[in-house]
């Protein structure tokens, strides 16, 4: 909206705008709800007259506001509040609400396009409609009112928070960005700062913290590592109970909530047998993934081709958040979301077993005791014989 209006977020311009649309949304919205308890005569459920004398109510409403409220009380317990919308509207190409531009460009990488990677620059939606329609082909010739988060002050970011707190009976969620090289102080100034403006919460991020960024403008240079193009490897030899021995291998992904380790587990014909997916994290995500690595294991003791099973994970459709963190980090293992990921690198590990270390899996699910000729079991990465307990481990 301030872009449209050609003034720049955190100006003396942009405050008295921003105060004035708040003051008239909060009236609006008291008002509102003071009507419509009036209309259905009932506040909501925990409504108390002293809500009334509140200092947000207070400073809002007026005469006839006022006498409403105290003869009807409010529909609403919550009136105002601004989501979170960094990541959304990135992903949907949309305005990020009051919040100011993350960056004026992104960089993609794609492999679909062209068969191999290739980076690219794509603009935000409102910054590319302004440089086609004034012939601007360098964003550094953009004017002074596209600032993004990274160029604001922080002192006057937290100042519109303050003047939008005002209005809003909810919290805000928003995020000072800093530079590195921020110190302590910065971070503690900000903190008193916003607790003067009556901020209600505040987030501070400093570029380069170990946590990663919702968003990143760039992607972080970063030293290749053998991990993520990580080979498939046996990792250990594990008995699975009711079946005969099987030969585990791990695979890691990136998606786009973060890692995912798999362990899937092939007899020595090459079969799939069992599954283990874990997420790096605890929750919903993760006893997901606990639950589809049964009903995949499940589907292979069961007979069904390993074809099949990543057939139906690669149907799944698209992810959300596989969506933005592809295209804000593009980090991601190939696929749009986490069960077509899934699919993907079971399909990889498959073809490598049967390819690489099948003979191998043979020799050694096969080997024999030689002290009794017994069956050896391979448990907790050592070789131990069940008739006369030999090891190899000693």
């Amino acid at each position: 909206m301030l872009i449209e209006m050609n003034i720049t977020y955190g100006s003396d311009e942009a405050l008295k705008i921003s105060d004035k649309i708040g003051d008239f949304l909060a009236r609006k919205a008291i008002l509102a709800s003071a009507q419509l308890a009036e209309e259905y005569q009932t506040p909501y459920p925990k409504y108390i007259p002293e809500v009334a004398d509140s200092n947000f109510l207070r400073y809002h409403y007026d005469f006839k506001t006022s006498e409403l409220i105290k003869q009807f009380g409010l529909y609403n317990s919550q009136l105002l509040t601004i989501a979170p919308t960094g990541t959304l509207s990135t992903m949907l190409g949309i305005s990020g609400g009051i919040e100011p531009i993350f960056a004026n460009s992104y960089t993609r990488t794609t492999k679909s396009l062209h068969g191999k990677d290739v980076t690219y620059k794509v603009y935000t939606p409102i910054v590319d409609r302004y440089m086609k329609a004034n012939n601007i082909t360098d964003e550094e010739d953009l004017p002074e009112w596209f600032i993004t988060s990274a160029d604001i002050e922080p002192i006057n970011r937290v100042k519109m928070q303050g003047i939008w707190q005002r209005h809003i009976d909810a919290s805000i969620s928003s995020t000072v960005n800093l530079p590195h090289e921020a110190t302590v102080d910065d971070v503690r100034s900000i903190y008193w700062n916003a607790w003067q403006c009556g901020l209600k919460g505040i987030t501070v991020f400093r570029a380069g913290c170990a946590r990663v960024a919702i968003l990143n403008a760039t992607p972080e240079e970063k030293k290749e590592k053998e991990s993520v193009e990580e080979e498939t490897k046996i990792k250990k030899i594990v008995t699975q109970k009711g079946t005969s021995d099987c030969l585990g291998m791990e695979h890691h992904l990136t998606t786009g909530c973060g890692s995912l380790h798999i362990t899937a587990f092939f007899d020595k014909d090459g079969n799939l047998r069992n599954t283990y997916l874990s997420k790096g994290s605890t929750g919903g995500c993760n006893n997901f993934m606990i639950g589809l690595s049964r009903m995949i294991s499940l589907a292979a003791r069961n007979g069904t081709p390993i074809e099949e099973i990543v057939d139906q994970l690669r149907s799944s459709g698209t992810c959300p958040s596989y969506a933005v963190r592809r295209a804000t980090k593009s980090d991601v293992s190939p696929g749009s979301s986490c069960p077509v990921a899934i699919g993907n690198a079971l399909m990889e590990m498959w073809e490598k077993f049967n390819n690489e270390h099948k003979v191998k899996a043979q020799t050694l699910l096969e080997e024999k005791c030689p002290q009794c000729g017994a069956d050896l079991k391979h448990e907790m990465g050592c070789v131990t014989c069940i008739g006369c307990g030999y090891s190899k481990c000693g």
